[in-house]
């Protein structure tokens, strides 16, 4: 595993000390680790949103499709 060192106004750094204090991390680089890792997952939320909204409509949802997917659900559920 690599190192990096950071510098963080005092303010930051007793916000992460206080993070590690309660108890959810055992230490500031596991907390650093989680807040990278959760925007990692928020780009890649980005990334798929953006991709959705530039893709072409597909096919309506109306009742029929609601009917066609409860059958299915049931059909999968029972086998």
């Amino acid at each position: 595993m690599s190192t990096m060192n950071i510098s963080l106004p005092d303010a930051l750094k007793s916000f992460v000390d206080d993070q590690v204090a309660g108890g959810a991390y055992g230490t500031s680089s596991e907390y650093v680790r989680e807040l990278i890792r959760m925007d990692q997952d928020r780009q890649k939320l980005r990334k798929l949103l953006l991709a959705g909204a530039e893709s072409p409509p597909g096919a309506p949802v109306d009742t029929d499709y609601f009917a066609d997917l409860r059958e299915r659900a049931t059909r999968n559920a029972k086998a």
